[in-house]
């Protein structure tokens, strides 16, 4: 694929421009891996520009911000701190916590790798040097004192069997717990206690003075399940706190009194994104509601809303910024997928299999999720090597991104009604931003689709076993983990998380206990009329077998 993705990203000869964000917009049939023409070395320095606005987010005039050290303090005073006791009661679920990274931790936060990998995995270290602070803290000042908040990579990074890898889902990330009991925290701010039990400077009394007053306007609502952390409610109703003009202006009575929001009440819920498939698309997010408009430049807008930033501000910031917005999009659009063979020994995939795998996919998939062209059927593929047998060579995803209602899980893309009002906003107008909410899900491109069980936008699905299962069979709970040792915390037959006497003792806590049964976390659909007819199984447990270990390889 690499040679190809080389032909198709700088062979064409064009320069720097603008991409087409339209929902019309006709791209390469191997996707938009370089979306703005830039030559060689250009793309290279972007690349690497964008992968550290990911990890320091870029956003200098962002909303809400915290003050670094008498956090720190905060959490590593033992010493019978009034204030120190107060937190650990206030915040009973972050009890235990000894040291500032150990908050981060909890957030789901990970560890940048013990070198800077080349290739697809690498890593740049912020500053050249590899940082004592996790991937997803953002340092940032404000009012001359060192303060923090989180960037991209808390949602969009995470472990896999040793690695750190950008543009890969958190599994567990609690950024929308984080912004709640901030929010709460905030209630308890005294500039007079803080001066007198931690210590703290005139600018960052200042940081705190300004999260108090910013957390008003933030709307916040705690996920269904761990895993299930989008921003889409935190939007919404961050919304319903501003005024209802073009700029969503300061309101005191909304602060107080927010507009009704059928997200109060019903779910919205998903998983965050993984990167590697947003250069074959030309609409956005899970359920491709939204129609136009550069999906990072999108992001960054409502991060600001959550965050209660003044959008005046962030049309300027975006404005003055917009070679960030290309870097931090190239580096997007590039990302490629993580391979099977680079975690596991090529062998453990049998090329027979697969080759029978690949057939059943042409009969019912590759219909909606695109065909994968494979090293293995060009000729002089005997010759290679055998792990660069399993490769594919190039996508063939359809051109419009289009919408299927296959019965999965209806909630997430009714919620989208919710944000249509950003359709209202003049920041959304002038870049062309146009959200509606649309009667299905977006079958997406299946490339790595092994490194990101669990399956379906709400988590729902343990491993390709139960997605290949009839709805009435698949299992209605089941425990998740963190995927650090390929033996236990990975099924490599199912491809997906470990079930009964399988399941690691230490993932058995209830936040890491799934339960299909809510509202909002159904398991069914993507059955009837793809592997069943009128109720009956196509595939054979062998058929099972075989396909998963094609959808392995891609």
């Amino acid at each position: 694929m690499m040679l190809l993705y080389g032909i198709l990203v700088f062979g064409q000869g064009a320069g720097a421009g603008t991409p087409d964000w339209t929902e019309g917009a006709s791209i390469p049939i191997e996707g938009r891996w370089n979306p703005y023409g830039l030559s060689a070395g250009d793309f290279k320095q972007s690349v690497y520009n964008g992968k550290i606005h990911t990890l320091v987010y870029p956003v200098e005039t962002t909303g809400l911000v915290m003050p670094a050290a008498p956090l720190r303090n905060l959490v590593e005073d033992h010493s019978g701190n009034p204030l120190r006791l107060a937190f650990e009661s206030f915040f009973k679920g972050l009890t235990g916590i000894r040291e500032f990274n150990d908050v981060f931790k909890w957030l789901g936060l990970h560890e940048f790798p013990k070198e800077s990998d080349t290739g697809i995995y690498s890593v740049p270290y912020p500053g050249g040097v590899r940082p004592k602070y996790l991937m997803g803290y953002s340092p940032i000042t404000r009012h001359q004192t060192d303060s923090f908040t989180v960037s991209c990579a808390i949602c969009h990074s995470a472990n896999l069997f040793g690695k750190s890898v950008l543009g890969l889902t958190n599994r567990f990330p609690q950024a929308n717990s984080f912004f709640n009991k901030g929010k709460q925290g905030m209630k308890l701010y005294n500039p007079v206690v803080f001066k007198m039990y931690d210590h703290a400077s005139d600018g960052e009394l200042q940081v705190l003075a300004d999260a108090k007053v910013n957390a008003k306007r933030v709307g916040v609502k705690l996920p269904l399940q761990l895993g299930l952390d989008t921003s889409l409610a935190q939007v919404a109703l961050s919304l319903n706190r501003r005024n209802p003009d073009a700029w969503a202006t300061d309101s005191a009575y909304y602060e107080k009194y927010p507009r009704a929001d059928e997200l109060d009440t019903n779910p919205g819920d998903s998983k965050p994104a993984v990167w590697w498939n947003l250069k074959y698309k030309t609409r956005w997010l899970s359920d491709g509601s939204v129609l136009s408009g550069n999906p990072i430049f999108t992001n960054i807008l409502w991060n600001e809303i959550g965050r209660s930033s003044n959008l005046a501000a962030v049309d300027a910031w975006l404005t003055a910024n917009g070679e960030k917005i290309r870097d931090l999009t190239t580096a997007v659009f590039s990302t490629e997928a993580p391979r099977i063979v680079d975690f596991f020994s090529a062998e453990k995939i049998d090329l027979e299999k697969a080759r029978r795998g690949q057939k059943f996919y042409g009969e019912m998939c590759m219909k909606c999720h695109g065909a994968y062209n494979k090293q293995w059927e060009l000729p002089g593929n005997e010759l290679l090597p055998y792990a660069e047998r399993l490769k594919t060579v190039s996508v063939e995803y359809d051109k419009a991104t289009k919408v299927y209602d296959v019965g999965t899980d209806p909630w997430r893309r009714l919620a989208m009604k919710s944000l249509e009002q950003l359709n209202n906003l003049a920041i959304s107008q002038k870049n062309n931003t146009v959200v509606k909410a649309q009667p299905g899900y977006v079958a997406p491109p299946l490339v790595g689709i092994w490194a990101r069980w669990p399956y379906f936008h709400n988590n729902s699905i343990p491993s390709l076993c139960a997605l290949l299962t009839p709805t009435s069979q698949r299992p209605s709970d089941f425990y998740t983990g963190d995927a650090q040792n390929p033996t236990t915390d990975f099924d490599f037959q199912c491809n997906g998380y470990p079930l009964g006497a399988k399941v690691p003792n230490s993932w058995k806590r209830k936040q890491f206990l799934y339960n299909a049964t809510r509202r909002g976390m159904s398991n069914s659909g993507h059955d009837e009329e793809i592997f069943l007819r009128n109720g009956k199984e196509l595939l054979t447990p062998e058929n099972k077998t075989d396909l998963i270990q094609f959808l392995q390889t891609l």
